[in-house]
């Protein structure tokens, strides 16, 4: 298990300290991740890998000549900010444009494509690309719901080596489809991993058996068998690979034998004997494969192959040199500047342009202290219910619902808490903490109720009380707000099946002239229903989708969060007299 940290709250933040510290030579610190510590001596592509931490040497072990630009680095196994994302790029940028490198995964989808369109709308020209290599996780003819695992390290160095010899931006990008396009993987797991400060495993394997087709977010297999020998093992990763071999390819592969954190090297050199001779049999010849970790996830027990065909063009971007602290290849010419000083990261042109907070006047001011009651019990019942919403989202996802929500919330009310003390209008309030909530949390948690605090807010005056229609004018932004930017639909498990019947009830009993307070009890109360009812539904989106059989009788942590907030805040507010 993870046993060496402080405050498992702060796990990443100290773990990029102690990074950056030991490996001075090529990275500095930067609010979100780290970037290189020298910049290009001419403007190029600025690649920048990103996602949750614990998986070292990804994402920031290869930031360094001939590899990455940048890392933006997440809390463990959670999907950076919007924010994030948008300060490495403001640093690593050097005038040629920004491309963001992920997998495939919603929250990582989400709030990379934030930042992004935000950073071109500010002159910084910025593109995302999401690999997609797992071939156990959607079938063949549906290649654009596959997640990405350690096939991303060849997409990333391959991307990366095009822009270091020059290539646009737009060129960059097609270099990362093009090897995305070639690059298949397949993983096992032997034994789960375990979270900082958790006492057990995110998932178990039973004595003698592996899971084929895990995730390296702590999520298991999505199937079990026996344990095989290293030959049978070989065999199965070998021919699932070659099963999906990708029309017309050739014979010259990078290979990658990856472990998860707790596999030694000797396995897995008994393990590539057995694999080098079956390629060999397939006439296929494998170019500086790669076998060691490369991608883990924490303390897991198991590995992953992965397959790029090539040819002469990724061949030659495969084999260029780097430097960076986990990989090194070749000499690297010396093609950097002086080291980089900190900048100061601007802000988002938007909030610069944006006019002060409005004042709360009148009863107004009774709704923002109403906004901070909520949100203190919002923070009281989340951190009582982090470990239970950490193992109900470990049953088919990565096990961080908990501490997201948890990081999400304590950002959230001491920005409220803020802007109360400025006196600041309901409005402005909410809108402060729901961006806080986004900055801090990550994830697709993080980004949805940062977008649905500051979507409900806008509908409050600023002069006096709400009127019932304008708290459900609220609570229908909110719902707008969250489906728009997440996509999800009733039905597909996920916080939207409690928000939507919250929503709805809220709306109907408003307009039939009820009370606002017992309009908000009662929808919270069916938010409720709503939430326990979703253990009989199939993920469609979201990390728990490959997973889907194993979550059936498991309701979904993001609407259980949801609906437990609302009613904490339903009888908060009742107690309260709001």
């Amino acid at each position: 298990m993870t046993r060496l940290f402080n405050d498992p709250s702060t796990f990443t933040e100290d773990m990029i300290a102690g990074f950056a510290a030991a490996h001075a030579e090529h990275v500095r610190e930067v609010p979100g991740g780290v970037v290189r510590a020298h910049r290009p001596a001419r403007p190029k592509v600025a690649v920048l890998t990103g996602g949750g931490s614990g998986h070292y040497p990804a994402f920031c072990g290869v930031v360094g000549p001939g590899f990455a630009d940048g890392s933006v680095i997440g809390n463990v196994f959670t999907s950076p900010s919007a924010a994030q994302a948008r300060s490495v790029a403001v640093e690593a940028d050097s005038g040629a444009g920004v491309l963001f490198m992920f997998g495939n995964y919603a929250g990582d989808v989400m709030n990379f494509g934030l930042a992004a369109r935000q950073l071109t709308d500010e002159g910084i020209p910025a593109k995302t690309f999401a690999v997609t290599d797992d071939i156990a996780s959607a079938p063949a003819e549906d290649t654009s719901k596959r997640r990405g695992i350690a096939g991303g390290f060849t997409v990333y160095k391959t991307a990366s080596a095009a822009a270091e010899e020059g290539a646009s931006l737009d060129e960059v990008v097609r270099v990362a489809e093009h090897t995305n396009a070639r690059t298949r993987t397949l993983g096992v797991a032997f034994a789960g991993c375990t979270l900082p400060g958790h006492r057990e495993p995110l998932f178990t394997v039973p004595e003698g058996r592996l899971g084929l087709g895990l995730g390296i977010h702590g999520e298991p297999g999505v199937s079990e068998s026996d344990l095989a020998t290293a030959d049978e093992l070989a065999r199965t990763l070998v021919e699932g690979l070659l099963a999906e071999r990708p029309e017309g390819a050739g014979s010259r592969v990078a290979v990658l034998l990856n472990g998860l954190g707790a596999t030694k090297y000797e396995e897995l050199y008994v393990l590539w004997g057995s694999v080098v001779r079956l390629l060999a049999e397939a006439g296929l010849e494998p170019v500086r494969p790669e076998v060691g970790e490369l991608v883990t996830s924490l303390d897991m027990a198991g590995c992953s192959l992965t397959l790029t065909w090539l040819d002469d063009e990724l061949e030659r971007l495969w084999l260029a040199p780097a430097d960076s602290p986990a990989f090194r290849r070749g000499e690297v010419a010396a093609a950097t500047g002086p080291a980089a000083a900190a900048r100061d990261t601007p802000e988002p042109r938007a909030a610069a342009a944006a006019a002060p907070a409005p004042v709360a006047t009148g009863t107004a001011r009774r709704t923002a202290a109403a906004a901070v009651t909520a949100l203190r019990a919002a923070h009281t019942v989340l951190h009582e219910q982090e470990e239970a919403l950490g193992k109900l989202d470990a049953i088919a996802g990565d096990g961080d619902h908990g501490r997201g929500m948890c990081k999400g919330v304590d950002a959230a009310l001491a920005a409220a808490e803020k802007a109360h003390t400025a006196e600041s209008a309901p409005a402005a309030l909410l809108g402060a903490a729901g961006d806080a909530w986004a900055a801090e949390a990550g994830g697709t948690s993080g980004a949805l109720w940062g977008a649905g605090l500051r979507a409900f807010g806008s509908a409050l005056p600023d002069d006096r009380a709400p009127e019932p229609a304008e708290l459900a004018a609220g609570a229908q932004a909110a719902l707008e707000a969250v489906t728009g930017l997440g996509g999800a639909e009733p039905g597909d498990k996920t916080l939207v099946d409690a928000l939507h019947p919250f929503v709805t009830a809220f709306v109907r009993d408003t307009g039939a002239g009820g009370s606002a307070a017992a309009a908000f009890a009662a929808a919270a109360r069916e938010a409720r229903t709503a939430a326990e009812a979703t253990a009989q539904l199939r993920p469609r989106l979201g990390r728990a989708r490959p997973l889907a059989e194993r979550s059936v009788g498991t309701p979904d942590p993001g609407a259980t969060s949801l609906a437990t907030v609302l009613n904490t805040v339903a009888d908060a507010l009742g107690t309260a007299g709001s």
